[in-house]
């Protein structure tokens, strides 16, 4: 069964930092890219970030590019997205996806492509 799981979700003041993880099981890891996407309240889902887990070759969308980081450690078949100096305006649900590649739109927006599983997303609050 393939499965992945979100956690590291919670609430953080603006500037803050959290860091997301992804653990994945069920399939062959590397032979996969894990993408992070967020659904904020009353917007359309949004890529935000993903990793070719073969290669290590990594993705940004403008608005978190030089913020978050995603990283993966592969002996434990886990992504992570470090997010530093958090803003109101990341306030979502998160989530991870596997997907047979990723790519960026002429927007700047990480896409996924081909076959893609996903988790079940963690809640990110960021307010004071």
């Amino acid at each position: 069964e393939v499965k992945l799981v979100e956690s590291g979700g919670g609430l953080v003041q603006p500037g803050g930092s959290l860091r997301l993880s992804c653990a994945a099981s069920g399939f062959s890891f590397d032979d996969y890219a894990i993408g992070w996407f967020r659904r904020a309240p009353g917007k359309m889902r949004e890529g935000i970030s993903c990793m070719s887990v073969s290669d290590g070759r990594t993705y940004y969308s403008d608005s978190v590019r030089g913020r978050f980081t995603i990283s993966s450690e592969n002996g434990k078949n886990t992504v992570y997205l470090q997010m530093n100096n958090l803003k109101p305006e990341d306030t979502a649900v998160y989530y991870c996806a596997a997907h047979t590649g990723c790519t960026l739109t002429s927007g700047n927006e990480v896409l996924g492509y081909g076959e893609d599983y996903w988790g079940k997303g963690t809640l990110v609050t960021v307010s004071s």
